[in-house]
């Protein structure tokens, strides 16, 4: 019967797999017609659309577990726990408890249970509802502890993303870090998706694995010394020798999965970063009708995505197979026959006693292999969660050490034009020399980031009250002087002698808008904490600086249309509320908040009247705000003493405006 049973037993078997085996290859070979037919019908682009992120083909960090990734581990974690007193070393302390406490109500369950069912064999109905009873007021302080333990593990979670956060907000927002990962570094393509996705799943990954390694590490220990002290040690051994085989056999198969997961993550940062420009640039692109462009270009975004996905889940399931069958099932039959050793010796000490006995000490000592056999699975199939935190672990670490090199003035990006073997310099090479009421360019060299040469040699000086007036094609030059100035762009020889940051404005010709009050638009960067420290002005000041740009009556309108606020307290999306002259008066109110001692004023009056424009500009020269304009009205010209006028072919003249100057070059 046994045979006949064993062989229709793996007749079924056979037949399953085969059955499941053809189900996924039908299913997939459906998938792919599917696909095809879409592309037909809707003209699929993932072989006609072609986009570039930054880089076509970014060189993403190494990711596997060695002894590097426990090297950038231990610097992250270092951030994430910033000292052994602290309050999230605290909580990690209290994790270890939890799983102490756990893994001893795990042993006090397996011993109370099995006291349980011998009553029950015995039919001793008294002492069954004894043990029933105190087993029973037992479980409340048992879930007590599993709720500590998810409650700490959470915590921890949310103090290291917390910590590593903060951290990496302090020095991507140091200085001008922000700008120069977007525009003079190549190296990270998505910093939002870095900030946010990516930090939360390096936590949420660390957190899990030190759960999921220390429980089965601890109840390991926990087991083994009590089946070494009752058995012996040659059935623990046994397990533990596998545990140590199948472990380093499958983090050897599971290699390509933190290779794997930084694509993952890099792709889903360049589907996010394409679907926010859409959102960024929706009204240019409504007035050329390019949804249907933009549309494949998505399109081609979300299949290298869900391509990539699909193939890492196939990959994944085919380890999935392996892990079960490895770290489950196989653990299951070594267990069985670990704890079958003492049993099938002679004299030995489990085997005294009579039958009831040994079947009480088999059903405990089991149990515990069992439980033996479940943390040494786990223990083996950590390591797929290991080998994952090691891609979320080289991407953070990506973005930190990029952030190091930005503050300290080391950026990478590639060239198109080579420069190795032209004496103009190198990025950095320049001085930048801090002076109040002047600005001086001494042989200052006008290049892109991508290294092509505007100006050789720029060389002029304006003090305070010098107006200068900025003009060319485009292309000459102008922003890049700006940029420099701004001290946005490295400066590549010479020296730029110029008052520190806080003395020099730039207003754009599209305003910022802050999210915030109404007062937040005109005293930007400033907040109103900062702006009452200052003490040097209150709000009917700023009523005076909206008068001044003809906007007196926005407090009012704002105040009726808003019933929830009142006055500059009014909260509102003031990039959509106010319209494009709105927007650069506000501007201008906001360069009279800071009166520096320079202003550079790039096409910033293009949608204001001339008349208004007059009254802020001769404004600017009773409150002795030095002028950097550049524009194309010829009604700004008597509000400028000198010239500044590119040519966009590498030269430039420096002059003052004489009475009877014709109009400049646009």
């Amino acid at each position: 019967m046994a045979p006949i049973l064993s062989k229709y037993v793996t007749k079924q078997s056979v037949a399953g797999a085969l059955t499941i085996s053809a189900l996924i290859w039908i299913l997939k070979r459906r998938s792919r017609k599917n696909i095809v037919k879409t592309s037909s019908k809707n003209s699929w682009p993932a072989n006609d659309i072609q986009y570039v992120i930054k880089e076509d083909k970014p060189k993403g960090p190494r990711a596997q577990v060695d002894a590097a990734f426990f090297k950038q581990l231990y610097q992250l974690l270092s951030v994430g726990i910033p000292g052994v007193f602290s309050a999230e070393a605290g909580f990690v302390t209290l994790v270890a408890a939890a799983l102490v406490a756990r893994s001893l109500c795990d042993l006090w369950l397996i011993h109370t249970g099995t006291l349980i069912e011998t009553s029950i064999v015995n039919m001793d109905a008294p002492l069954f509802k004894k043990r029933l009873l105190r087993y029973i007021a037992t479980l409340p302080l048992i879930s007590v502890v599993n709720n500590v333990l998810k409650y700490s593990i959470g915590e921890v979670k949310l103090r290291l993303r917390t910590n590593i956060t903060r951290y990496l907000l302090d020095q991507y927002l140091k200085g001008f870090t922000y700008y120069k990962m977007s525009n003079l570094d190549t190296r990270i393509a998505n910093p939002d998706q870095l900030l946010t996705t990516d930090v939360d799943k390096f936590c949420e990954s660390c957190t899990d694995l030190y759960s999921n390694v220390a429980k089965p590490a601890l109840d390991i220990c926990i087991y083994v010394y009590r089946l070494t002290s009752n058995l012996g040690g040659q059935t623990p051994l046994l397990m533990l020798t596998y545990m140590v085989a199948a472990g380093g056999f499958l983090t050897h198969l599971r290699k390509p999965i933190g290779h794997l997961t930084v694509k993952e993550q890099r792709l889903e940062g360049e589907y996010r970063h394409i679907n926010s420009r859409l959102i960024t640039n929706a009204e240019e692109i409504a007035f050329y009708q390019g949804n249907t462009r933009e549309k494949l270009t998505l399109l081609a975004s979300f299949h290298k995505l869900v391509t990539h996905i699909r193939k890492f889940l196939e990959f994944k399931v085919t380890m999935g197979v392996v892990d079960n069958f490895i770290g489950k099932y196989v653990a299951t039959v070594v267990g069985f026959y670990a704890v079958s050793i003492p049993f099938f010796q002679k004299n030995h000490p489990v085997l005294s006693g009579t039958p009831d006995h040994r079947f009480k000490s088999y059903y405990t000592y089991g149990r515990m292999l069992v439980k033996l056999a479940e943390a040494i699975g786990r223990l083996v199939l950590a390591g797929r969660e290991m080998t994952r935190l090691a891609g979320f672990t080289a991407r953070v670490t990506d973005l930190r050490r990029v952030l190091d090199d930005l503050n300290v003035g080391k950026y990478e990006r590639t060239m198109i034009v080579n420069l190795e073997n032209n004496p103009i310099g190198r990025p950095g090479d320049g001085k930048i020399i801090a002076k109040d009421n002047v600005i001086r360019f001494d042989r200052v060299p006008l290049v892109t980031p991508n290294g092509d040469i505007l100006i050789n040699e720029l060389t002029f000086e304006v003090k305070s009250g010098m107006n200068v007036l900025v003009c060319g094609p485009n292309g000459c030059g102008k922003s890049s002087l700006f940029r420099i100035l701004g001290e946005l762009w490295p400066v590549w020889g010479g020296t730029v002698t110029k008052p520190p940051r806080g003395k020099l404005f730039y207003i754009p010709q599209r305003p910022y808008m802050t999210l915030g009050t109404l007062r937040d638009q005109v005293i930007y960067p400033h907040t109103r904490a900062e702006m009452i420290r200052r003490g040097q002005m209150k709000d009917e000041d700023l009523q005076k600086l909206l008068d001044l740009v003809q906007l007196g009556h926005l407090l009012e309108r704002e105040s009726q249309s808003n019933s929830q606020s009142q006055g500059w307290d009014t909260v509102a999306d003031w990039m959509d509320v106010l319209s494009g002259g709105e927007k650069q008066r506000i501007a201008m109110a906001r360069l009279f908040y800071h009166a520096p001692q320079f202003a550079i004023l790039d096409e910033c009056t293009s949608a204001v009247s001339v008349d208004v424009e007059d009254s802020m500009y001769s404004y600017c020269r009773r409150a002795n705000i030095t002028l950097f304009t550049v524009s194309h009205r010829r009604s700004l010209w008597k509000h400028h003493e000198y010239y500044l006028q590119m040519d966009g072919r590498g030269a430039y003249e420096f002059k003052p405006i004489e009475p009877n100057t014709e109009e400049f070059g646009s």
